[in-house]
């Protein structure tokens, strides 16, 4: 009823609320959000940065992938040597059959020093000069398609054979260019400038010239002749002995 004191009086708060209220701290007026704007949190610029550098780290790893699979080229140093091979095909001139039997081979070194100059004009203003460690193989070889008629006799009765071979030849030394290589170059005043307007490559063919000289004449002296010898024999007696052949002579011709 309208009279009666319940109805008159006003409602009371609730008491949960009220301790809750009671026991919650409060706000400092730096946590205070302003009227419509979000609670305590991130701005909007470091959101801004935060989202940046993120899509830059996808874009860079994105770019580091496609590299790795060779699908993006290199771009660490844009002034990176290039070669290019502009070399035309290779051109057969002419082919032979050989009957040669290569029985032994030698590896030699040698050291050029040569060196050009003027009389009477000083070094320094005239001069060329090259240190080069030339590096060359040699070999001995027998020619069997130079055997003579007759040069075989056999005796089938006592299983014999007499063989009369040509003499061991030596061939010209065949510079290895990879174990080759130039030591020092020196050059006058009046070379070098004229070396700025011409290049001189008959001076490194001389040089690879007398390398090769140097070391086919030391292969006549080193003992290939003799081992060519007796390498051809023991292939022939080991060859003809297999095929029931006890006694096996083998002879050279004279040089």
């Amino acid at each position: 009823m309208a009279g009666s004191s319940e109805v008159d009086e006003p409602t009371r708060e609730y008491p949960e609320v009220e301790d809750q209220l009671a026991t919650r701290p409060t706000a400092t007026p730096d946590e205070v959000a302003p009227a419509g704007q979000a609670g305590p949190g991130l701005g909007g610029f470091a959101r801004v940065i935060i989202f940046t550098g993120v899509v830059f780290a996808l874009i860079v790893a994105m770019c580091l992938g496609l590299r790795a699979i060779n699908v993006l080229p290199s771009f660490d140093n844009p002034f990176s040597d290039k070669t290019t091979d502009r070399s035309q095909p290779v051109l057969l001139q002419s082919m032979r059959d050989l009957s040669r039997y290569v029985a032994a081979d030698g590896t030699f070194q040698v050291i050029v020093d040569l060196q050009e100059d003027k009389d009477n004009i000083p070094d320094f203003l005239l001069n060329k000069r090259t240190l080069f460690v030339g590096s060359g193989t040699v070999e001995e070889y027998v020619d069997f398609g130079t055997l003579a008629e007759g040069a075989i006799k056999v005796n089938n009765a006592d299983k014999s054979v007499q063989i009369e071979l040509p003499a061991p030849q030596q061939g010209q030394a065949a510079l290895d260019m990879e174990r080759s290589y130039v030591v020092a170059e020196e050059r006058g005043l009046l070379n070098r400038i004229g070396d700025a307007f011409r290049s001189d490559p008959d001076q490194q063919q001389r040089v690879y010239q007398l390398a090769q000289q140097r070391i086919t004449e030391a292969a006549r002296a080193s003992g290939l002749d003799q081992r060519a010898r007796d390498n051809t024999e023991k292939m022939l007696s080991g060859l003809l002995t297999s095929l029931g052949y006890t006694t096996v002579t083998v002879t050279f011709a004279a040089p």
